[in-house]
């Protein structure tokens, strides 16, 4: 990158989330390092990792920081500590916070920074998401917006880039496999919920900002490859409880009761229609899980007088 892009380089701290992830982070700090943006550092938070990944980090990797928890806070947790860490400690601008199953452009920071700096109620800058094993298709570019579900599916989505995305542009949602965060996005409304251990924080996180009058903008100059699912699995049980619980929280934190009492009907639906497909297949814990999250989810609708 040409220094003179733009003028002003802010601080960006790349935050890494690893859980037993050491197989993965290589690629993923080798391809943030080869970055030639001015004023960031690379962080891996490890979020009570078993597999040696702090001390492998440590030895193979000196100019790159490791912070690590006793114990797997899950996501929003592991990444509130990595936050913390860059916005209070590093005092950092922005923080590009991104999942370690991951190869990044080497034009990646520079392009986040370049659009978020443009407007200063941008919380949220993401760019393009290729799966790793097709590089030229898209995995998301962004969300819809959905009237019913709200938070809609990914815009781009096994799509062979041909350039039809490439405009700079705001999105009602995304993805958080990565993105660029704005430091008073932090300091107004602090970090991602811990009440979603899994799955639908970031759903939350950018309700949250939008409520408080942040922008989600997408640039097509940020380019990343993803593995997908690495850490947590596909098609896993104990995932499906997330899945069926923390879409139905977010709704009802956020949304009218006219909103979410027709999309949680939905979500019942959808799970007695599914029962006989996963018992037919044997599939008896995962069926148990997805219930029990579903359940979950409304006992905490009960607690919090949603319900």
């Amino acid at each position: 990158m040409e220094n003179s892009d733009f003028a002003f380089h802010p601080k960006v701290v790349v935050l890494i989330l690893s859980y037993n992830g050491k197989y993965l982070l290589e690629e993923a700090i080798g391809s943030y390092l080869a970055n030639d943006y001015p004023n960031y550092e690379v962080v891996v938070i490890d979020n009570g990792s078993r597999d040696g990944t702090s001390q492998y980090v440590e030895t193979s990797w000196p100019q790159v920081q490791v912070i690590r928890t006793e114990k797997n806070l899950g996501y929003s947790g592991g990444a509130n500590f990595g936050l913390q860490h860059a916005f209070e400690q590093r005092k950092a601008d922005y923080v590009l916070f991104t999942n370690n199953d991951v190869r990044a452009d080497d034009k990646i920071i520079q392009a986040l920074v370049k659009t978020a700096i443009s407007d200063e109620r941008i919380g949220f800058t993401i760019g393009k998401v290729y799966y790793y094993d097709k590089p030229n298709v898209l995995h998301t570019v962004g969300k819809r917006y959905d009237e019913f579900r709200w938070n809609g599916g990914h815009i781009g989505r096994n799509e062979t880039d041909t350039g039809q995305y490439d405009k700079v542009e705001e999105r009602d949602w995304c993805d958080d496999i990565y993105w660029l965060i704005n430091k008073k996005v932090y300091f107004e409304i602090g970090g991602y919920d811990t009440e979603f251990f899994l799955q639908g924080e970031d759903y939350d996180y950018q309700a949250r900002a939008r409520k408080a009058g942040y922008k989600i903008y997408y640039t097509p100059e940020a380019k990343l490859w993803h593995m997908t699912s690495k850490t947590i699995g596909r098609g896993s049980a104990y995932v499906e409880y997330f899945n069926s619980r923390n879409s139905l929280i977010v709704q009802m934190k956020h949304r009218p009761k006219e909103k979410y009492l027709p999309f949680i009907k939905a979500k019942r639906s959808e799970l007695v229609k599914l029962t006989p497909t996963y018992i037919s297949r044997l599939r008896f814990h995962f069926v148990y899980r997805m219930w029990l999250g579903y359940y979950s989810a409304l006992q905490w609708g009960k607690r919090n007088n949603k319900l």
